[in-house]
């Protein structure tokens, strides 16, 4: 069977211009004459709609969608069109809706729906979705389609170690039922590693049942989630038949019966697709939230430097504005050194001072603060002032603020509300520290773009004479792998001690964690990077005691 697969960028709720795209690729593969042309889950909403689903007008446009497009088919009647769309279940009872496959072909409509809903991390399905109440195969030009949706494919025991499999496997089913072909539209949201995991889940799939299996992923930056594309292919022994690239969009019509060639699985390097999740991210948050420019605060340290760098690749250098803006215990070596970032990134530099307006600030509160001894308070006004100056931009300019702080920082509340996480994006707020420097390593590869002077500092906030981070902090390396496998990996503050690190230290990191949930729940969002970012996919309780 001739099949074109349509990796694609769609925008959640934007249903009419996901439609276009449909008939768009339509259009453009008339000449191919392919038997099916495929595109990803949900595909018709973008991915997450979420409450958008709860909506009737919303639905009723989706609906009106899939009519349209059912009717455009019979301009294509040798082509069969399999998209994601939400559907009504027509009950009174449930939530009213399943998440579909839905094939269209020559004015006639089949539909298949979602059996598993994932409801873990950043996923809700269960909110909004009703379970296909069975799975079946569709006969469709000599072949029998075992469709499956995402999550009904991730369903093997071995690649969940830290939860219990489904008891129901969607594509064993399909199979016994004598499919010859396995196809799955996905929405899988990017994070480090999981390419591997996706071709070994789909690999393990075919060579369990001797069929080749088709595997459609969305590409695009959809708020906190990015999702990177990478369909594939496998043939009946598992092997790889042909790939898509990453974080782009891209089409290509394929023979189901070619077979596949031996190969280890994709292995992509790491800090490369972390690179490119954010530089897709920041680009799509800005082009799907209508803005142009972002406005970043330029310390003179790596993390404001690698979030600039980002911005300025996916923004172009032209709409990045960077500002500078010293206080009495800032040193001369952090404007400079954001000076010669601005040069190597080719971005415009604001230096303000704050100086006078922090002065001000003591000024006033002098006689209430008689008495005390200065302390964080005080480092916080600066902060705060900080923030106050880019939101003015950004309210003046239509600028959008790009937040600098990394997942270190803000695990532990070592960032100021209202201050450093004022802002709309909070580009490296799923970063470790540690990653930041391979980050900064990275783009700085082929040239220096981030001077490095800049990498090699001891990091501070300059809120303070002397100030460093460590001051404050474990070192970075420690933290980071507590941070790691406490948040990552679930362990208790007894399985880390086991490993090696000092009970102390551990022990005031879950204390920090836990006290500062407070601050991440008023944060900006932020892109997912890693298996367990803070964001939709952490909900933890403020007011409690544990």
């Amino acid at each position: 069977m001739k099949i074109t697969i349509c990796q694609l960028n769609p925008t959640v709720g934007d249903v009419e211009g996901n439609a276009k795209k449909i008939t768009g690729m339509l259009a453009q593969t008339k000449a191919q004459r392919p038997d099916l042309i495929i595109f990803p889950e949900l595909f018709l909403t973008g991915y997450p709609p979420r409450d958008l689903l709860e909506k009737e007008w919303f639905i009723q446009r989706c609906s009106a969608a899939i009519r349209e497009l059912t009717e455009a088919s019979r301009d294509y009647p040798e082509t069969g069109i399999l998209f994601g769309a939400p559907t009504t279940t027509g009950r009174d009872t449930g939530k009213g809706l399943f998440n579909s496959a839905v094939l269209v072909h020559n004015g006639k409509v089949t539909c298949r729906h979602k059996t598993l809903l994932p409801s873990y991390d950043v996923f809700d399905e269960a909110r909004y979705f009703d379970p296909a109440d069975s799975v079946g195969l569709v006969d469709f030009k000599g072949e029998k389609l075992g469709i499956t949706i995402c999550e009904d494919a991730w369903n093997h025991p071995d690649l969940w170690p830290k939860r219990k499999p489904y008891d129901y496997d969607p594509a064993a089913d399909l199979a016994k039922m004598g499919a010859t072909l396995l196809i799955n539209i996905s929405a899988s949201p990017f994070e480090a590693g999981k390419e591997r995991t996706r071709f070994e889940l789909i690999g393990r799939h075919a060579q369990k049942h001797g069929l080749p299996f088709i595997y459609v992923n969305q590409i695009g930056g959809n708020d906190e989630l990015v999702f990177d594309g990478r369909s594939f292919g496998v043939d009946k022994n598992g092997q790889m038949a042909w790939s898509l690239p990453a974080f782009q969009e891209d089409v290509v019509t394929i023979d189901s019966s070619l077979p596949g060639k031996p190969a280890e699985p994709p292995v992509h390097d790491e800090i490369e697709s972390i690179y490119l999740a954010l530089r897709l991210g920041v680009r799509d948050y800005f082009r799907k939230c209508g803005f142009n420019r972002a406005v970043v605060g330029l310390s003179g340290g790596i993390d404001s430097a690698v979030v600039a760098a980002v911005a300025a690749e996916a923004l172009g250098p032209e709409n990045v504005l960077g500002i500078t803006m010293p206080s009495p215990f800032s040193s001369q070596g952090s404007v400079d050194d954001s000076r010669k970032l601005a040069g190597k990134l080719g971005i415009e530099l604001e230096e303000i001072s704050i100086t006078e307006i922090y002065e001000k600030y003591l000024e006033i509160l002098e006689p209430h603060f008689e008495g005390r001894t200065p302390d964080i308070a005080e480092e916080n006004i600066q902060a705060r002032i900080r923030g106050n100056i880019l939101m003015a931009f950004s309210n003046k300019f239509g600028h959008l603020v790009l937040t600098t702080g990394n997942k270190s920082e803000l695990a532990v509340g070592y960032c100021t509300l209202y201050g450093d996480m004022s802002g709309g994006l909070a580009v490296i707020s799923d970063l470790p520290k540690t990653t930041v420097y391979r980050l900064a390593d990275h783009i700085n590869r082929e040239r220096e773009v981030i001077p490095r002077v800049i990498i090699t500092k001891a990091p501070s906030a300059e809120l303070r004479t002397g100030q460093k981070d460590q001051d404050t902090l474990p070192p970075y390396d420690v933290l980071d792998r507590i941070l790691e496998g406490n948040l990552e990996d679930g362990l208790s503050i007894d399985q880390l001690v086991g490993q090696g690190l000092e009970r102390e230290t551990v022990e005031w990191v879950v204390r920090t964690v836990r006290q500062n949930e407070y601050k991440r729940r008023q944060a900006a969002p932020g892109i997912k990077v890693t298996g367990k970012a803070f964001g939709g996919g952490r909900r933890m309780p403020i007011a409690a005691r544990y």
